[in-house]
């Protein structure tokens, strides 16, 4: 990967340059943290990982440690701690005279595969949806992990805080998780002495919440953001040798990451609400008049942004003649990427041809109601069942999409009520992953605020308007501090990725970002706005990353969306072509 060790050295000084000069504004967490915790007092939890305390599946050939505390000073050892499982051939091992654990060393000669115990890639899972922590194993369990091991990689399961892991006493909301998951990539950097592969070649993989957070995390190396976190919790910031650590990844596969969540209500009601006339957003309700503001406010700041095309055109939108700014050369990108969508569908696939529709969320175990087409024709016939906004091309077998009020209203209907990220009444899943206390979830978004103060007067006319919706309780939550002194600014920066890769931001590079990149999403989901992961990967692009590789998938809807194949297995393709062997 493009990471190698001079680069991860060279960017953990630069972290520590970030640090000094934070230190020099007021912030007071430069230093660095003893393998005893951030606050110099002796703790029984050490960095070092103990190379006695293998165990070993001799069936499958894996060793493996389990329930690792990762940091010196841990805030709930329930979740801090992680296992690593790795491929046999990558340790040299003895067995200890306890009969049950193993003595080992790296073996930078053994290989599985392409891969070699020097060369072999780490892969951490972020499996968090709705931004859930992540329990850490608590037993071993071969299967979970054989087809990674089986590929060669080092599968590391970190255990992650998150919005519902918080106690009467224990807030772990974000940053917590991403900070839990820095520290646990810290950790291994601190270890590579008695650990086989390379941390240069890191990769997060998760889909939904934890395609979010693995996109935050390689969005966001060695940022200073964290630095107050990190310490508090006596993560690695230096080798044994008082040599800079860093917590950058080299590769990030995200599969619908629900991200960007600063700009979500307002591209939501953008790309769907403002097509929808039922519910929050039926005529005569205040919250009507809310999503039409909303959407309106949408253009104002995705035009700030300054993205641009893969051919450096400038994308932006304008007024249009009829619906909310549907014109422009960022409304013309966003109907290219669904045209394109379509017309990968159609290359794919053969007819006749059966689409099952979700029927929950994943994992809810709720079916959905399948279809069969005989045709194409009779595909685009049903697209076209509402209004002619597709037509077909038998000849070339590909389709033109003609604009995105008739998508919108075919296959991407709205199914979150208005507010859809930061809710008018902090009832929102999201609300929770920024909640500054347990049952106490919090606003988060300037953006929403800032609507709501500027139309307060004309939504307390209508009769479903309450005051506790108003501009004073955003400002009441921005205000309050939590455990480390940092308000909501700070907080909801932190777990923005657009933050560090966009010059609209202030931490526009102040972090090393990932540089290998693979985002699918499922096209059909009403989870949240095609522009989440459009703008994701334009920002990349402009940023300078080269490989990001991306694709929405048609007929899929909020899942680990793929055009073909099994998402485990394209992902341990995708880790092989960005590796070094």
């Amino acid at each position: 990967m493009d990471i190698n060790r001079r680069t991860v050295i060279r960017s953990a000084a630069a972290v520590a340059a970030f640090g000094i000069a934070e230190s020099a504004s007021g912030t007071a967490f430069a230093g660095t943290a003893s393998s005893s915790g951030s606050s110099g007092t002796s703790s029984a939890y050490s960095l070092e990982l103990d190379p006695t305390a293998w165990s070993y599946d001799s069936a499958n050939d894996v060793y493996y440690q389990l329930g690792k505390v990762y940091v010196t000073n841990p805030a709930a050892t329930d979740y801090e701690n992680l296992s690593i499982y790795v491929p046999g051939a990558y340790l040299t091992a003895t067995a200890n005279s306890d009969g049950t654990t193993y003595t080992a060393k790296p073996n930078p000669k053994g290989t599985v595969g392409a891969y070699s115990g020097r060369t072999a890639p780490i892969v951490i899972p972020v499996n968090t949806p709705g931004y859930a922590a992540q329990k850490p194993a608590t037993s071993y369990s071969y299967s979970s992990v054989s087809q990674y091991l089986a590929a060669g990689h080092i599968y590391v399961w970190p255990g992650m805080r998150g919005k519902d892991s918080s106690t009467s006493t224990r807030n772990d909301a974000a940053p917590w998780a991403v900070t839990d998951l820095k520290a646990a990539i810290r950790f291994l950097r601190y270890n590579k002495s008695v650990l086989p592969g390379s941390t240069d070649d890191i990769v997060l993989f998760g889909m939904s919440g934890g395609g979010a957070q693995a996109s935050v995390g390689g969005s966001s190396g060695d940022s200073p953001l964290y630095f107050p976190y990190l310490r508090s919790l006596g993560a690695a910031m230096e080798d044994a040798n008082g040599r800079p650590l860093s917590d950058a990844v080299a590769g990030v596969m995200a599969w619908c990451p629900i991200t960007n969540l600063q700009e979500a209500n307002l591209s939501y009601e953008w790309n769907m609400g403002q097509f929808a006339s039922t519910g929050t957003r039926a005529s005569g309700t205040w919250t009507s008049a809310y999503s039409a503001d909303l959407a309106k406010a949408w253009p104002k700041y995705v035009n700030r942004l300054g993205l641009r095309d893969e051919h450096g055109r400038r994308l932006e939108l304008t007024e249009s003649s009829s619906g909310t700014y549907l014109a422009g050369s960022y409304y013309d990108h966003l109907i290219g990427v669904i045209t394109t969508s379509l017309n990968n569908f159609l290359a794919d696939n053969t007819f006749p041809y059966t689409i099952t529709t979700q029927g929950g969320p994943p994992g809810s175990g709720q079916t959905g109601t399948s279809t069969t087409y005989e045709t194409v024709e009779d595909y685009i016939a049903y697209l076209n069942t509402n209004s002619t906004w597709v037509t077909y091309d038998s000849a070339t077998n590909t389709a033109t999409v003609s604009g995105l009020e008739g998508f919108v209203d075919s296959q991407k209907n709205a199914n979150k009520p208005v507010g859809a990220f930061d809710g008018y009444s902090r009832g929102q899943g999201e609300n929770s992953v920024f909640a500054m206390a347990l049952n106490s979830p919090s606003h988060f978004v300037p953006l929403s605020r800032d609507v709501i103060k500027a139309n307060e007067t004309k939504y307390a006319t209508y009769s479903d308007w309450n005051s506790d919706y108003g501009y004073a309780a955003y400002d009441s939550d921005f205000a309050k501090k939590d455990s480390v002194g940092k308000d909501m600014a700070w907080r909801a920066d932190a777990y923005n990725p657009l933050y560090y890769l966009s010059p609209a931001f202030a931490g526009y590079r102040r972090s090393q970002v990932a540089r290998h990149w693979r985002i699918r999403t499922g096209i059909m989901q009403g989870d949240t706005a095609n522009t989440t992961e459009i703008n994701l990967q334009l920002a990349l692009l402009n940023y300078g990353i080269r490989d990001v590789d991306f694709a929405t998938v048609w007929a899929k809807a909020h899942t680990q969306a793929e055009r073909t194949g099994d998402p485990t297995t394209n992902f341990i393709a995708w880790v092989a072509s960005v590796t070094k062997k």
